[in-house]
């Protein structure tokens, strides 16, 4: 459903992107990791439109997005730290939302629900703890009903009940057949929720295969100690790790 080609994104002298290719698909949940300037932000925000690449394509369903907008409509975003006005009330956030989208008819309300943010519609956004303003960024990525979701360190700041009511939820979208996209520094998390891997590091994907490829590869159970596996074979240049690719 998202297809990246070759894509590069260039800030001052730095290549944050160098010549990327990766294909996600419908109904597959997607691990997005690496270390902190391997590229994933950029990449995230370049199929959102928040940056523009130096050169490359972006093919969301079909079409390239450059100069095009509409294909936003499909994606669901649940940044990892939410910034909403801060004298805006919970309830206020929803409606203005569903405005922007035309008043959508069919809405996706079950997270605002679970949450019971229902209750609380009234709560200014500046009063709110960070695990509400968590969950408010939650149910505002599942609202719309779409497609593809990209969820950035979506356990961050929940509380354990919250926590699995999230993951129950993504479990369900995958199982609907939807593309989730995650960022988190949570293996464990990323292991229950996770179907593939991309791993990016220094802008280049060092690692592209399912979930159970690595484990298998890296002769490990857990995904994080199969990561851990994975690196450090990348920094050693072990010749018994294998960096595999889905073509």
């Amino acid at each position: 459903m998202i297809s990246i080609q070759q894509l590069k994104k260039k800030f001052g002298k730095l290549w944050a992107l160098d010549g990327v290719s990766v294909e996600f698909a419908s109904g597959k949940s997607y691990a997005l990791i690496g270390p902190n300037g391997s590229g994933k932000t950029t990449l995230i925000k370049s199929v959102l439109g928040m940056v523009i690449p130096t050169s490359g394509n972006i093919v969301v369903d079909g079409e390239i997005i450059k100069h095009h907008w509409h294909y936003r409509e499909k994606i669901g975003y649940m940044p990892q730290i939410g910034r909403y006005p801060d004298n805006m009330r919970i309830g206020q956030l929803f409606d203005m939302m569903r405005n922007i989208r035309n008043n959508p008819p069919l809405v996706d309300d079950e997270l605002i629900e679970s949450f019971r943010l229902d209750r609380m519609f009234d709560k200014r956004m500046h009063t709110l703890s960070g695990g509400t303003r968590q969950k408010v960024s939650a149910a505002l990525a599942f609202l719309f009903h779409a497609p593809i979701l990209f969820l950035d360190e979506p356990t961050a700041g929940l509380d354990p009940v919250s926590v699995e009511i999230l993951k129950e939820k993504i479990l369900k979208e995958k199982e609907a057949g939807k593309l989730l996209i995650i960022t988190s520094h949570i293996m464990s998390d990323l292991d229950e929720l996770s179907t593939e891997v991309v791993y990016l590091q220094e802008g280049h994907v060092r690692y592209n295969n399912s979930v159970e490829e690595l484990k298998d590869i890296t002769s490990e159970q857990k995904l994080g100690k199969a990561m851990a596996k994975l690196i450090r074979g990348l920094e050693e240049k072990h010749v018994d790790v294998k960096i595999t690719t889905n073509e």
